[in-house]
């Protein structure tokens, strides 16, 4: 299958319409490429805040509600999309207050099939400024989408560099990695965490990111980061593991080839079998006892 993840720039919108014409654009772009999955990134929704202003959008509570409110909407245009261009997407993630899930609201990513499927996935663990500053707090449980492209796990942006997250999504071929981060460091530190999830799980990894500056929110004001897709540096897989990435800050669509059949074999066959391996660590999460060398 020939995957589209994004490098995606937030632009401060007019209304509805908008954003509606620019997704659009997007996903034509990319299914005229041919790409059968299209990955969005983390809090890319953050621009549905500006249809109601550029006070509201500024306003971290505010802006919750505004794109919350929003969502309904989004996720009409989203599968209508999916159906037509007979894609799958991974919709930007949003704040989205679901009062069956919390009393706050939750970093939510929504996955959308040619079939008029929907899942959602929330965010599991936050970053110091979700949970300090903006008060989002950890949604439903990891989940493992069974779909006509295989098997596809989200982990959104600070969830990839955790490995029991990634071993809970064991079984999936694909594990979709939605980010934004304001530094290189950041970014770096989700690129490392999705290609250590690629390595010991033996899987395609998909990296999305927004890109660029939002002087109109204080949330994602500004963003460093790139698509990429990773696999293992195995058997099938290129030396580095890197099967595409785009250029640092480089708006756009960038696209990888991969074959769930690599996968299988790399699993099976691979020069070395970490995700069969995975279990002869048991036990070694014990701290050893302390060695005096002095």
């Amino acid at each position: 299958m020939k995957i589209a993840t994004a490098s995606y720039p937030p632009d401060f919108l007019a209304d509805f319409d908008a954003y509606a014409d620019k997704i659009t654009r997007w996903v034509a772009e990319a299914a005229g490429q041919g790409a059968e999955l299209l990955v969005f990134p983390e809090y890319g929704a953050m621009e549905l805040a500006t249809i109601e202003g550029r006070a509201t959008a500024l306003d971290l509570e505010a802006s919750i509600h505004a794109v919350s409110d929003r969502i309904p909407q989004a996720d009409a245009l989203h599968s209508d999309l999916a159906s037509r261009f007979r894609v799958h997407i991974l919709a930007a993630s949003a704040p989205v207050l679901d009062p069956a899930i919390a009393l706050r609201p939750v970093n939510r990513a929504r996955l959308f099939t040619p079939t008029g499927a929907m899942g959602v996935q929330d965010k599991q663990i936050m970053t110091r400024f979700e949970r300090e500053t903006w008060d989002i707090v950890p949604g439903g449980p990891l989940r493992l989408f069974d779909t006509s492209l295989g098997r596809i796990g989200v982990l959104i942006c600070y969830d990839s560099e955790f490995p029991l997250l990634g071993r809970a999504l064991k079984e999936a071929d694909l594990i979709l990695v939605p980010s934004v981060t304001e530094a290189l460091a950041g970014h770096s530190r989700v690129r490392i965490g999705a290609q250590a999830r690629a390595l010991e799980n033996q899987c395609v990894t998909v990296m999305a990111s927004v890109v660029g500056q939002a002087d109109w929110s204080e949330a994602i004001d500004v963003s460093t980061g790139r698509g990429a897709v990773f696999g293992p540096p195995d058997t099938g897989f290129p030396p580095t593991g890197v099967l595409a990435e785009g250029a640092l800050n480089d708006p756009g669509w960038v696209y990888a080839e991969v074959d769930l059949e690599a996968i299988a074999h790399v699993r099976r066959d691979g020069v070395v079998l970490n995700r069969t391996h995975w279990d002869d660590q048991s036990g070694r999460d014990v701290a050893p006892p302390l060695v005096p060398l002095r």
